[in-house]
């Protein structure tokens, strides 16, 4: 962990610096979310090319290996974390954008169910568990990389960046599924066309790659290196977490888990709920979390400037009663009965109808 004395002691980075560290960090972070972004929006075609059962079931299981990936970003943290300690960071958000792009490649070219059996979603499993891997190294070290670039007064508005490189991979993820939905024929879709936007991570993982490579080592990295000095130890670490910070890091964790459980809910499951339970068509119910996606886009640089002026702790305060106040809201608008276009406020297609209304008295039990 750095000390706080080397903290205030590093001279600021001059402004082209940190505008082509920001933005190599957004850009590789958006090419990590890109995957999560056409995995979750590509779950149809998946589960039924993938996996085994009937709709539902291989649904139900798609969605499960798509949380595998979630519960080893933990372990990922706890390897890579140490690793940049001592090895840099650029060097292990290197690697990590290698491991994701690689594992996305292979989703793209995994056989189907019906051509190797259960292996297939073996091989899906595996896939998911590295990209959580490589997950758990490339948020928080984009995250150290932005905060030890970002000057004091800007780190709200600079690390409000990251967020949105997350958002613009996932919706580019996103739109590019449901572009090759529209463009082909569902029997094509499914039997090929869900592949080619997972073979597309290769040349994105190259590019976030070589922005990477051009980067610097961030000044409290290269003046520790500068002074001969080392980092603690992991255990060292954890211990001084534990022993000095568990309040704060408890409470951290708390908001953080509030938070991911509406944003993935919002993101990945959405489009899900949407067209398997409110009917929408497979479209539509794509396009509707994207806007959402899009709106938050705009938003996250003013609410970064905003806790710069304000502070984070009121921002933390307004997002968590926000969340709670608009979640029960966010399922109950979306009926099978209110479910119009969010356009033009027209009827969307392919929602089910309510069932007709009887003109006459039904019959009692003697059937009079």
């Amino acid at each position: 962990m750095t000390s706080a004395t080397t903290e205030q002691t590093t001279p600021e980075p001059d402004t082209r610096s940190v505008r082509k560290a920001i933005t190599a960090s957004a850009i590789g972070n958006a090419t990590e979310w890109f995957d999560y972004g056409l995995y979750a929006y590509g779950v149809s075609y998946i589960s039924a090319a993938i996996f085994p059962g009937d709709g539902p079931t291989a649904t139900l299981l798609a969605l499960m290996t798509f949380a595998v990936s979630f519960l080893v970003r933990p372990l990922g943290g706890f390897v890579w974390g140490p690793l940049g300690d001592r090895l840099g960071r650029r060097r292990v958000l290197a690697l990590t954008i290698l491991l994701m792009a690689g594992a996305t490649l292979g989703v793209g070219l995994v056989p189907g169910y019906s051509a190797i059996g259960l292996w297939a979603p073996a091989l899906m499993v595996v896939l998911r568990m590295i990209q959580g891997f490589s997950t758990g190294g490339e948020y928080g070290g984009a995250a150290t990389f932005m905060a030890e670039y970002a000057p004091t007064r800007r780190r709200g508005m600079l690390g409000s960046c990251l967020e949105v490189g997350t958002l613009s991979g996932f919706s580019a993820g996103a739109l590019l599924m449901l572009g090759f939905s529209v463009a082909l024929e569902p029997q094509q879709m499914q039997s090929w066309g869900w592949r080619i936007p997972f073979l597309l991570a290769a040349p994105l993982g190259l590019i976030g790659l070589y922005l990477r490579s051009r980067l610097a080592e961030t000044p409290v990295f290269r003046e520790l290196e500068d002074e001969g000095g080392k980092e603690q130890g992991t255990v060292e670490q954890f211990r001084d977490l534990i022993g000095r910070y568990r309040g704060p890091v408890l409470r951290l964790a708390g908001l953080v888990v509030a938070l991911n459980v509406v944003n993935y809910t919002l993101l990945t499951y959405m489009p899900t709920y949407l067209e398997q339970t409110i009917g929408l068509s497979t479209s539509m119910s794509l396009i509707v979390p994207v806007i959402g996606m899009l709106s938050m886009i705009v938003f996250l640089p003013f609410a970064g400037l905003a806790s710069d002026r304000f502070g984070r702790k009121p921002m933390w305060w307004l997002s968590l009663v926000g969340l709670f106040v608009t979640v029960v809201p966010m399922f109950l608008l979306p009926s099978p009965e209110t479910a119009r276009c969010p356009i033009n406020g027209t009827e969307i297609p392919g929602t089910p109808e309510a069932p007709p209304q009887l003109d006459f008295e039904p019959a009692d039990s003697s059937g009079r």
